[in-house]
């Protein structure tokens, strides 16, 4: 007698995808950190290992987005096929608030070192450098918030506000109006893409700062481009969900997804105006540390 399922929980079924996912991950890592150390002067590690580690590391990331892709198809599966109760719908809020917190904890490390470096700079050794108090270091050039970080921050709110109205619409059940929202949001975020793609091309064409030169310019490039990786995953995040409403898989009561990849846009949002008012404005404008 086939068992009769008396519960609103989701009973996961054995997937290989979760481990799979964790390997192809470690091993990227693991390979990365080697090529690099191969690519150093005085390296433990000749160029034809580093190469190796290289071919390897490209090979373990492709898997990795191979297993990331058949894993979230799973669960867009059985979303649809109505396994997303509302108790589980609940867990699956209350999981992706811990994420994005864990998110939160990852920038404010960021933050915290480009604020301690500007309020109290030093040296790596720990003795304070000739021009102590002086914020950003002597020889940084530093971007004008005014121009492209300003039109960044515009495009990314632009794409907020967007992201809102296409959540509003689903919510009343107008999914035309979703998709459109959904497209504009996702459209602004790869300008914002494009646009701080061309702002790094401009940083290092004109040498004004680089990764490794200074404390500045390492904390910049990691906070900046970390959050430009964010914004690049949010882009695909939205766009699954746009492909989703236009297959029409999502409804008014059945659209978790959606409410995740809003979640996770706002959250980017956020943290770009923190980066625009610490990093570009307050930031570049001068600090004295005394």
């Amino acid at each position: 007698m086939a068992s009769v399922k008396n519960h609103d929980y989701q009973i996961l079924p054995p997937s290989i995808w979760p481990f799979a996912t964790a390997t192809a991950l470690f091993t990227t890592l693991f390979s990365a950190a080697h090529w690099f150390e191969s690519m150093r002067a005085n390296a433990t590690l000749s160029p034809e290992a580093g190469r190796t580690y290289m071919i390897i590391g490209f090979v373990a990331f492709a898997t990795a987005i191979f297993c990331l892709y058949s894993w979230w198809s799973a669960v867009s599966r059985e979303a649809n096929e109505g396994e997303h109760t509302p108790v589980v719908q609940i867990g699956v809020r209350y999981s992706f608030i811990l994420f994005i917190t864990s998110e939160v904890m990852v920038f404010a490390t960021f933050f915290w070192a480009f604020f301690k470096y500007a309020l109290h700079p030093m040296a790596v050794d720990g003795t304070f450098p000739l021009n102590y108090g002086v914020w950003p270091p002597a020889g940084v050039e530093t971007l004008s918030p005014w121009h492209l970080p300003l039109v960044n921050t515009i495009l990314l709110l632009s794409s907020g506000a967007a992201a809102t109205w296409a959540h509003h619409a689903i919510v009343h059940g107008d999914r035309k109006k979703t998709a459109i929202g959904l497209a504009i949001a996702i459209g602004l975020g790869w300008i914002f893409t494009l646009c701080q793609a061309y702002e790094y091309y401009e940083i290092v064409h004109t040498e004004a700062f680089s990764f490794s030169g200074n404390v500045y310019g390492a904390v910049f490039f990691m906070a900046t481009g970390l959050h430009g990786a964010h914004v690049l995953i949010g882009s695909i995040f939205l766009l699954v969900c746009l492909i989703r409403i236009l297959r029409g898989a999502m409804s008014a009561k059945q659209h978790v997804g959606f409410e995740m990849a809003a979640w996770y846009w706002h959250f980017v949002d956020v943290v770009w105006l923190f980066l625009f008012v610490a990093v570009y404005i307050w930031g570049a404008g001068g600090v004295s540390a005394h």
